[in-house]
């Protein structure tokens, strides 16, 4: 809310940012997540959940000044957690946490909202962001839109359940995109989903990854991707840079990075945006027909 964003902006000192940051969004976390509680304890599920999403943003905000091995992030995400899981066990229909194999010590968490009641199996809208982004943030950006549309909705990051501290190890391997393929290998379990229907929202720029596990998973219907070619870009400018009389110039198309080599192509549609002021440079935009 607008006006709880101008009364957090006002208490902060601007002689101790750090922690007054911390404090004052943590403040209005609790206050919001207090409300939250009370208004399921009298039956008010719409406006408890309503202040469980806004105590999830204000919770993650608290901790964009602090270490990751500092207690009180850890706290704070914690208490996020937490608002997150009573969110989604008083939707409707209920949803679940679930847990997904990935590596051996560090299996994925994911929070799966179930669509409406219906006949049938479902379709499934994936989001997953960048590797440090967190998968609460899609419960107030996603869950509504899924829901109105029939699809159920699983929000997927690399943190994990641990700490930021575990997952510092995670975020510098080679092969984030084998993950993709473990979330639909989960979902393909499932009695309530469509195998057939199943699309990737990937997030951010950072969120290339999820554009390759796409390209070596020919399971998915669907795909779009907000930023998610950025690494074929960079690495198609800096081959060129390597060849400076253009003998192997390389091109960024909707397909994969072409006339450089085999090109990686995508077995499904894909949906990329480009804002108008984004960075892919307009030469390098093509549509696929």
């Amino acid at each position: 809310m607008v006006s709880e964003y101008f009364l957090v902006a006002s208490r902060i000192d601007p002689h101790d940012r750090a922690n007054s940051w911390h404090r004052e969004w943590l403040r209005i976390a609790d206050r919001n997540a207090a409300r939250a509680d009370a208004a399921i304890d009298c039956g008010h599920r719409l406006t408890a959940q309503s202040n469980w999403l806004r105590a999830i943003n204000y919770y993650q905000a608290s901790t964009f000044v602090l270490e990751s091995a500092d207690v009180r992030q850890q706290e704070a995400i914690e208490a996020m957690r937490n608002c997150a899981r009573r969110f989604i066990e008083h939707a409707t229909p209920a949803g679940e946490v679930v847990e997904i194999s990935w590596l051996q010590d560090h299996p994925l968490e994911g929070y799966f909202l179930p669509a409406p009641p219906a006949s049938g199996r479902a379709p499934v809208a994936v989001c997953m962001g960048d590797p440090g982004h967190r998968k609460e943030e899609y419960l107030f950006k996603i869950a509504r839109h899924a829901r109105e549309r029939g699809m159920a909705l699983l929000a997927v990051d690399l943190l994990g359940s641990g700490s930021d501290a575990e997952f510092d190890r995670i975020v510098g391997r080679r092969d984030l995109e084998s993950s993709i393929s473990h979330k639909m290998d989960y979902l393909t379990t499932r009695d309530d989903v469509d195998p057939h229907r199943i699309a990737l929202v990937g997030d951010r720029a950072g969120s290339s990854f999820v554009a390759r596990g796409v390209v070596f998973d020919n399971r998915f219907a669907a795909a779009v991707c907000d930023g998610g070619l950025w690494d074929m870009h960079e690495n198609a400018f800096l081959m060129n840079r390597l060849r400076p009389d253009g003998s192997a110039s390389q091109e960024l198309t909707s397909h994969g990075i072409e006339s450089g080599g085999p090109a990686l192509r995508f077995h499904c549609p894909v949906l990329i945006t480009v804002g108008g002021a984004g960075l892919a440079e307009k030469q390098r935009r093509r549509r696929s027909v």
